[in-house]
């Protein structure tokens, strides 16, 4: 089980950290973004609230099959968000970040000022949880969606596409995530910035060949932290990611090679991770970054000032062609398309409470909708790299499948270790030694035939 981080992490009143994680947990179950609420958090309390909102985001499927036992007619809202952050503190973890009774007399204080009339109900539901936990939380784990803390949908939608690894995915999602960095291709290599961190007292390890400028931190610290931040030389990007640019970029049999200064597409990139690491790897290219939402573009533009990179930026849908592309044919063509997100739920735990079940196949239209739309803005012998963040095979495989019989000029060329479902498992015989680390993530290269 992951563990909360320790108490010394939150220097606030657990109480008022509670009132804001309860805003938060009802905020992601009326639909909206767990990044969108935390930003309106006061900053004094804004880690704290962050730390503990994932905690129990992790452990929400738990907490509401362990409240539908304890109260079946579900409180307001706002009572109920306290209540079910309450009980997914105490639910049983290695390392619990407080301990019981101040759990329940903090989430009884908070309550006093939320809704006073509700304190007392709280306070009998934590106490009673307690006097009868072990059989509660058996008891709860019979229910899928208290045993896995995901949708009963997205886990029936597992199984489907994945009946060997399906638990073992669901388990990953609940994990806390590595913090993986790229170091800058250009001004030095993986190795020697893991001896920069050592002598700033932080431990990691590299990655190797699955991703070269790759180094896992041992614990996350602020990026504050991390020599040489400020002035580009590396960049936070988890290992999966550091996948797409040399993928495009790199040389493959039977691909032909790409022009010293290639005419290369961005075409969904915010927030500049991935444009970055292109521009490291092929500093002369002629870059475009597309992107349908200018706040989001706008950091693009962020990361790319921190590397002191430039490329030409414009807000437009990548599939509105008209709009955006000068005739020019591209040489390359990354699209990392939106998705689901399934593939990085352990670093967006909100996201299986915010997704529905129709949501994979009005994605997969776009998905399609943008390889339509940019496969003729391709060159006659140019590559494309097509990416999800997802694990569910209707954003990967079968979507790559299906465009391959729409489009004849198109061939998938496989890479060992580098196309198809990229799953975060331990023990994946599909993915090189150490790829545990890895969030979930879809990649194929498409190459453009020539007449």
């Amino acid at each position: 089980m992951s563990a909360v981080p320790t108490p010394s992490h939150f220097a606030p009143p657990l109480q008022k950290l509670l009132l804001q994680v309860a805003d938060a947990v009802q905020g992601v179950q009326a639909g909206q973004s767990l990044t969108e609420l935390l930003a309106r958090c006061p900053a004094e309390l804004r880690p704290g609230t962050q730390a503990l909102t994932f905690h129990v985001l992790r452990h929400l499927g738990a907490a509401q099959a362990a409240r539908k036992l304890l109260a079946p007619k579900a409180p307001p809202p706002k009572v109920d968000s306290l209540l079910l952050s309450a009980l997914a503190l105490l639910w049983p973890v290695a390392e619990p970040a407080y301990a019981d009774h101040t759990v329940v007399d903090q989430t009884v204080s908070a309550a006093r000022k939320r809704a006073a009339p509700s304190a007392g109900f709280i306070n009998a539901v934590l106490r009673r949880f307690l006097r009868e936990r072990e059989a509660l939380v058996a008891a709860a784990q019979r229910d899928p969606q208290g045993a896995f803390n995901h949708p009963p949908w997205w886990i029936e939608r597992l199984k489907a596409d994945w009946p060997e690894q399906w638990q073992a995915i669901l388990a990953a999602n609940n994990e806390q995530p590595p913090m993986s960095l790229r170091a800058h291709a250009g001004r030095g290599s993986a190795a020697s910035y893991l001896e920069r961190l050592t002598q700033a007292g932080l431990g990691g390890r590299l990655l190797g060949e699955l991703a070269p400028q790759a180094v896992v931190l041992d614990k996350p610290v602020p990026v504050q932290q991390l020599p040489g931040f400020a002035q580009g030389d590396v960049s936070v990007q988890d290992a999966a990611a550091q996948l797409a640019a040399p993928l495009l970029l790199n040389d493959r049999a039977g691909l032909p090679p790409l022009p010293e200064a290639p005419r290369l597409l961005d075409a969904c990139s915010a927030p500049g991770g991935k444009t970055a690491h292109l521009l490291e790897l092929r500093p002369k290219a002629e870059v475009l970054a597309l992107d349908a939402d200018a706040q989001r573009l706008a950091r693009v533009q962020d990361t790319l000032s921190r590397l002191q990179q430039s490329a030409t930026l414009k807000a437009a849908d990548a599939r509105d062609t008209a709009s955006w592309w000068d005739g020019q044919a591209f040489d390359a063509i990354l699209l990392d398309a939106p998705c689901s997100a399934s593939g990085i739920v352990r670093r967006h735990p909100d996201v299986r409470w915010l997704r529905r079940p129709g949501d994979i196949a009005q994605l997969a239209d776009i998905q399609a909708g943008l390889l339509d739309a940019l496969w003729p803005t391709l060159k006659a012998g140019g590559r494309m790299v097509y990416a999800t963040c997802s694990v569910f095979k209707a954003e990967g495989q079968a979507q790559v499948d299906a465009f391959l019989q729409r489009c004849p000029d198109a061939e998938l060329i496989p890479v060992d270790g580098f196309t198809g479902h990229l799953l975060p498992l331990a023990h994946n015989e599909a993915q090189p030694a150490g790829a545990s680390i890895v969030d979930g993530f879809f990649y194929a290269l498409l190459l453009k035939k020539k007449a």
